[in-house]
């Protein structure tokens, strides 16, 4: 009895048996990893009922009454022991409340003591490190995550086996951080180092494989390769499927994220079916004001305000703001991400004044809740850019694109996705002022980032050629132009189904360029395949339809 013993290998008896043979080594005494495992463990349990209470208020959201909790059982606090972990738990309750800074800062004072008190390598300090790394993850400053998340990953490549879950776990992280950066190769190089110790470690149907393929999935959803992701995320949801209840909210995620992906690709009708399925799963699983809820209110408008909806959009999106408003401190970013969402419905309705006040408020919550350099602030800069771009006043909206491109520079490496979003943007600025070949300079710039980060067959490629194809039509190079709209339109022909809106809009353009030359048959034609396709996938009253057929009507004049 008590005998402990390191599990040396396991392997299955034959392919038919369900039995496994382990090979056991027995430990010494003076087994040193042993002994800080041992410790920890005694350490976990004899923490007191409260910090058990504190625990469960943490896996419940209840951050306000977690954070209440914990500074009580801080001043009776008398070992430095208790005290670390005490900062440990402050800062992970302020972080699930969106207050990163402080969380920073309780994490800090636990890995203060911890350095004093423990070797250089103990477990304690990797989970510590780990803790950090999250908290500048969720502030943008991926440079400190993965810094942090390097230190874990040094102490668990010492102290742990090669195929530790652990491991895993850590290899998972910094993956995460790498895809935030848009460094997509080293996401995938990490995320499948995780999947291969999994894989090893894990039986076939574990939740933990799943969130492995889940994440792949978005890597490639994230690089434009729509076939590659879905693969992975029904992977996943393959496994959740086996696994879990039918009600369980990881398969919510699974449905969700496929309807991301279905929603990028322009089938809209796909996409609701998903999130549908992940919204009537979180109404079986109480309270009805979880965060949870507005994740999928706000899924579901985002589909509605890309089919031009946007009455349902809005309703969608304030079913999501309200439970937010609910449930979070009224500084919180996610309720800053609702009030953008709400704003960009109000832009494509052209209420401008609207759309400004609400991305207004949402950059007020965030220049009060993150550093000056997070991406989300880059997010309300570009959107009010934008606001003012669609009301005419180009040099307002260069002075907000400017500003969101400051903070990607200092943010981001100088080939990341987003940093091609603000040269398009300021682009699209100089293209409205009619200096073309300040917007050609830009356009040209956004599209050198984008054909060295994404695939070929990448949509933002497609948008990059559509946008020179602007640029040399409007300066009457129609041969140019139709070069450019034909590289955009052969993209979206292979990444998109043939009703996406984007299809339209790349018809519609080559049909104006065939009228500038003066081939009406040919400007007609094309014209034609624009309209079927906005009539099938937009509400009859969206003003692109009505666009459409001003632009058959002016070259039917020309004939």
């Amino acid at each position: 009895m008590h005998s402990v013993f390191r599990i040396g290998d396991i392997r299955k008896l034959d392919e038919k048996s369900p039995l496994y043979e382990v090979e056991l080594k027995l430990t010494s005494d003076d087994d040193q990893q042993l002994r800080q495992v041992t410790d920890r463990i005694r350490e976990e349990v004899n923490r007191t009922g409260w910090h058990r209470m504190g625990q469960l208020l943490l896996k419940i959201s209840q951050f306000d009454k977690g954070e209440e909790l914990y500074m009580a059982l801080l001043e009776e606090a008398s070992n430095d022991s208790d005290k670390a972990f005490i900062y440990n738990m402050l800062g992970k309750m302020k972080n699930g409340k969106g207050q990163y800074t402080e969380a920073a800062s309780f994490y800090e004072m636990s890995l203060k003591i911890e350095r004093k008190t423990l070797p250089e390598d103990h477990p304690s300090l990797a989970n510590t490190y780990n803790n950090i790394g999250e908290v500048y993850n969720d502030m943008g400053d991926y440079s400190k995550a993965v810094e942090f998340y390097k230190k874990t990953i040094k102490i668990q490549e010492k102290a742990l086996s090669p195929d530790d879950p652990d491991l895993a776990l850590s290899y998972n992280n910094i993956g995460g951080v790498y895809n935030n950066m848009g460094d997509y190769s080293k996401a995938l190089e990490f995320y499948e180092k995780a999947l291969k110790i999994r894989e090893k470690a894990l039986p076939s149907n574990h939740p933990d494989l799943a969130q492995s393929y889940n994440n792949i999935g978005g890597v490639y959803k994230n690089m434009g390769d729509y076939s590659k992701a879905l693969e992975f995320y029904e992977k996943a949801l393959k496994i959740k499927e086996k696994a879990l209840s039918p009600n369980h909210p990881s398969l919510a995620l699974s449905y969700n994220n496929i309807g991301l992906v279905y929603k990028n690709m322009g089938d809209y009708s796909k996409a609701l079916e998903f999130y549908e399925k992940a919204l009537k799963i979180r109404e079986k699983t109480p309270p009805s004001n979880h965060p949870d809820f507005a994740y999928s209110y706000n899924n579901i408008g985002g589909v509605y305000k890309n089919m031009g909806d946007y009455s349902k959009a809005l309703e969608f999106y304030e079913k999501a703001h309200k439970i937010k408003e609910n449930a979070l401190p009224p500084n919180h970013p996610s309720l800053a991400t609702s009030y953008n969402n709400i704003g960009q419905v109000y832009d494509n309705m052209g209420d401008y004044s609207k759309a400004l006040e609400f991305y207004e408020k949402s950059l007020k919550i965030r220049e009060k809740a993150l550093p000056p350099n997070h991406l989300s602030l880059a997010t309300s800069y570009n959107n009010i850019g934008l606001v003012y771009n669609n009301m005419g006043d180009y040099s307002k909206a260069l002075e907000f694109y400017e500003r969101a491109h400051q903070i990607k520079e200092k943010a981001l490496p100088s080939n990341h996705p987003d940093l091609a979003i603000s040269y398009n943007n300021i682009g699209l600025a100089y293209y409205g002022k009619g200096d073309y070949s300040k917007a050609l300079k830009f356009y040209e710039k956004s599209l050198k980032i984008r054909e060295k980060a994404l695939p070929s067959n990448h949509p933002d490629l497609a948008q990059s050629y559509n946008n020179i194809g602007g640029v040399y039509n409007n300066m009457g190079d129609y041969s140019k132009a139709l070069e450019f709209y034909e590289k955009s339109l052969k993209i979206r022909e292979k990444a998109l189904p043939s009703n996406h809106p984007d299809l339209a809009q790349s018809y519609n353009n080559i049909g104006m360029a065939y009228s500038g030359k003066g081939d009406y048959s040919k400007a007609l034609s094309f014209l034609g395949k624009a309209l079927v396709i906005r009539q099938k996938s937009l509400p009859p009253t969206h003003p692109l339809i009505k666009a459409t057929k001003d632009n058959i009507d002016h070259v039917k004049k020309k004939m």
